[in-house]
């Protein structure tokens, strides 16, 4: 679950992770890709694939903050903000 949050200056994502039977972490890693001293950006036809499929990246885009997958459907490139697995 993802919820905007309004606090201080600046917006914010509040993740609540979910978690398997066994109590191990559904998500098992995070990267950071575009930082502010060095911003990455890609087209449309580049969005790299994470773990071979099995991660996504996130993007921000003119038409909003979207996954990969959801990028290459809308056709739409932008800046990668991190990669999730």
């Amino acid at each position: 679950r993802v919820e905007k949050v309004e606090e201080g200056r600046f917006p914010a994502l509040r993740l609540y992770l979910r978690y398997t039977e066994d109590k191990s972490p559904v998500i098992q890693g995070l990267k950071r890709i575009s930082k502010p001293g060095c911003r990455v950006y890609s087209k449309k036809d580049e969005i790299p694939w994470v773990r071979y499929g099995l991660g996504t990246v996130i993007l921000s885009t003119p038409r909003g903050v979207l996954s990969g997958r959801q990028a290459r459907q809308l056709g739409v490139g932008g800046e990668v903000l991190c990669e999730v697995w």
